[in-house]
């Protein structure tokens, strides 16, 4: 499959800002989905919107976990759980257990965007830093045919559990 056709997106963080609010852009340049950090709550909570301010996905870390953990909510109902493998020796490793689905697996070097989401061996997306010389920005290029919802908010899972690995 030409990763020519595949549909891609960027992720422009804002260093420091209030509520760790950010827009996941199209390869046009549109704002199609915010990510909103909610400030005001118990546990680290983000929704992921889609340009007219409509919530397609709560992400939330969970809170007593051995590993560290994020799930993915849709229609308040756990859609996708996103964990760190707790022992890895060359390249970070996360898992990504979609209710009533697959077991997709990211794999590379996280903590510098470098990496890709697999489910069964086959490549479904590639996020890369690579791409863009404007820091705290990058992409994802994902695969036709799947969940482009799912895909960005477990990016944005690892993206924030990688962090905050970094900033221990």
């Amino acid at each position: 499959m030409s990763v020519d056709t595949w549909t891609r997106y960027q992720l422009r963080r804002k260093l420091f800002s209030i509520g760790e609010d950010f827009w996941i852009e199209n390869d046009r340049g549109e704002q199609v989905y915010k990510v909103d950090g909610k400030v005001l709550r118990i546990r680290e909570t983000f929704e992921l919107q889609d340009a007219g301010g409509t919530a397609v996905a709560v992400i939330q870390a969970k809170l007593l976990a051995i590993q560290p953990t994020m799930n993915i909510e849709r229609s308040g109902q756990v859609w996708a759980t996103v964990k760190k493998a707790l022992f890895t020796l060359f390249r970070q490793h996360y898992s990504i257990h979609v209710q009533n689905g697959p077991v997709l697996e990211a794999q590379g070097d996280i903590l510098n965007h470098e990496y890709e989401i697999s489910d069964g061996g086959q490549v479904i997306a590639t996020i890369s830093k690579r791409w863009f010389t404007v820091l705290e920005t990058y992409g994802i290029a994902i695969a036709p045919g799947h969940d482009e919802v799912l895909l960005l908010a477990s990016a944005v899972c690892i993206d924030e559990m990688s962090e905050r690995d970094r900033d221990r």
